[in-house]
């Protein structure tokens, strides 16, 4: 029977990677901050699909917690199959802030390095049974620039494109999600405006995850669901930057407080 990890795996994006692994009878390894909600829902995944449920509690902005994740990826008595770097949250405020600096380290620690730890011990335990596939969670914003969340967002798929160049040809493969607006709790509980956006710019999460699963296993390196977003990175690709600046202007608002 397969197994997946999934960092961030009770919440958002996540949750929703978790119910449909277990719905197709995949056993999970759930890492998140939150005891009791790792608790409650791997009881609920467990009754409901009949798969094995492993949780750890863990803040991917400590090192020495990302370092015990990489550990237990990089255990070869329990192999996996898949490893989803989906830990994150939403960034509001703006780059100029000082009050803020430590939020956005925090981000980078959580976005960046920790997908660079977790993702390397994955790369190095799949390819060594020649086996695997990675997905890391980054976004459509990291074609734009709205302040550090698109910076770290653009780490991410460019990481990602660059381990799964590193690992080609081993039977690992790497797949940058890169979704748009997804209708989750993300943006509530990042304090996010999002209420005043046109219904034809959000996707369904089910929707989005049963997708990147698709690609995944396709071994795209890319994966950006549903047609209208492709349409909206592919715009990005080749628009001026002048254009993607002004843009970025006009969503500013979407980020900022309520």
């Amino acid at each position: 029977m397969a197994t997946a990890l999934i960092t961030g795996g009770t919440a958002g994006i996540g949750y929703e990677f978790a119910r449909e692994f277990a719905a197709r009878g995949t056993d999970l390894v759930l890492v998140a901050r939150d005891t009791a909600r790792l608790e409650s829902i791997s009881s609920d995944l467990q009754q409901t699909f009949g798969v094995r449920v492993e949780t750890h509690t863990a803040d991917l902005s400590v090192r020495a917690d990302m370092e015990r994740i990489a550990a237990i990826i990089e255990d070869e008595s329990k192999p996996l199959d898949w490893v989803v770097n989906n830990a994150g949250f939403g960034l509001h405020s703006t780059v100029l802030d000082p009050s803020e600096t430590d939020v956005h380290a925090r981000a980078l620690d959580v976005m960046c390095l920790a997908v660079l730890v977790l993702g390397g011990a994955a790369g190095r335990a799949m390819r060594r049974r020649g086996s695997g596939r990675i997905i890391n969670v980054a976004s459509s914003a990291s074609q734009i620039f709205t302040g550090n969340y698109s910076a770290v967002k653009a780490w991410c798929l460019n990481y990602s494109e660059s381990l799964g160049v590193e690992l080609h040809g081993t039977g690992v493969t790497v797949t940058a999600l890169c979704p748009g607006w997804v209708r989750t709790e993300f943006h509530e509980r990042a304090g996010i405006k999002a209420h005043s956006l046109p219904d034809i710019v959000w996707i369904d999460s089910g929707k989005l995850v049963k997708e990147a699963l698709r690609d995944a296993e396709k071994g795209r390196p890319v994966s950006v669901p549903t047609l209208k977003w492709k349409l909206a990175l592919l715009l990005a690709k080749f628009a001026p930057k002048s254009f993607l600046r002004w843009f970025s202007r006009k969503l500013t608002a979407s980020r900022k407080k309520k």
